[in-house]
């Protein structure tokens, strides 16, 4: 296991990593030790609908150390990372130790290096984009971006793209423009103590496997049930991995067996897309590898 680096008394505390990496067992080890509180940087993991599937960290960990931000918007909301710099800026400003912990990488970027003011996308032509995903595939959206917007974003995450696409169909600048006019970041990484977990991928996709398993054994069936009459996969809440597969499986398209492959496949997919990201844009971080 690599060493934690020296945490100086009140120093924010920023801890990024791949799903199932262990993030959340390292922020509660660093609030208990060093003080402070934890604060969610997963875009999935702020809504309300989905606990045991977005492994949220449980009660007998909330009891031991505060959390915030974690399901505190209702599933059939928008959220943004606009939205989250808003909702952590009381937490920057109270005088704790904020210790942020998560794996979406554009909460972090947007802390620590500013976010363009981009106005919202209207709610019709969101409709247009998610009609087009569905016929054509976010491909066709790439497609029609700008070189420089396209050499900046991931383009192998859909969202990404199509937020790239809304923006520019929405306000006729590209976002790449938008983020050249980017203002000042609300915490200089300079300031921080920011640790980024590199582990091995057969570690990593020996612990998502079982993870889910055990997800299923805690109820994640039950929590997909409970989301079922009202699910709709436009809804950013219905991103959280392996929700697609189990409303499947209640819907009687995949057995439960197939099921818990695909989204075991579809997390280690992901949790690849995490680790590529991390290492091309946090190459000055502390490196983490837990045991």
């Amino acid at each position: 296991m690599t060493a934690l680096p020296h945490i100086a008394p009140d120093q924010p505390v920023l801890i990024a990593g791949p799903t199932a990496s262990g993030k959340s067992a390292l922020a509660l080890r660093i609030a208990e030790e060093h003080g402070g509180v934890i604060l969610n940087a997963d875009a999935i993991q702020v809504f309300d609908n989905w606990r045991v599937l977005t492994a949220r960290p449980p009660a007998e960990d909330e009891a031991r150390a505060p959390h915030h931000l974690y399901g505190h918007i209702p599933g059939d909301e928008d959220y943004s990372v606009g939205h989250w710099l808003r909702d952590v800026e009381p937490f920057l400003q109270s005088g704790t130790r904020p210790i942020i912990v998560g794996g979406t990488g554009l909460y972090f970027t947007a802390l620590t290096q500013g976010l363009a003011d981009i106005p919202p996308t209207p709610p019709a032509l969101r409709e247009a984009a998610n009609a087009r995903v569905a016929e054509e595939g976010y491909k066709a959206l790439l497609n029609e971006l700008d070189a420089k917007t396209a050499a900046r974003i991931d383009c192998q995450n859909p969202m990404r793209v199509q937020r790239a696409w809304e923006v520019l169909q929405a306000t006729g600048r590209p976002l790449a423009e938008w983020q050249d006019d980017t203002p000042p970041p609300r915490l200089a990484l300079s300031d921080t103590m920011p640790i980024v977990f590199d582990v091995p991928k057969d570690w990593l996709n020996t612990r998502i496997a079982k993870r889910f398993d055990l997800m299923l054994k805690e109820g994640a069936l039950a929590e997909a049930e409970a989301n079922l009459a009202t699910y709709d996969p436009n809804h950013l809440s219905a991103k959280a991995i392996g929700a697609p597969e189990l409303i499947a499986h209640l819907r009687g398209t995949l057995s439960l067996e197939e099921a818990q492959e695909r989204a075991t496949i579809a997390t280690r997919q992901f949790a690849k897309r995490q680790r590529t990201w991390f290492r091309s844009k946090m190459r000055n971080w502390h490196s983490y590898a837990p045991s």
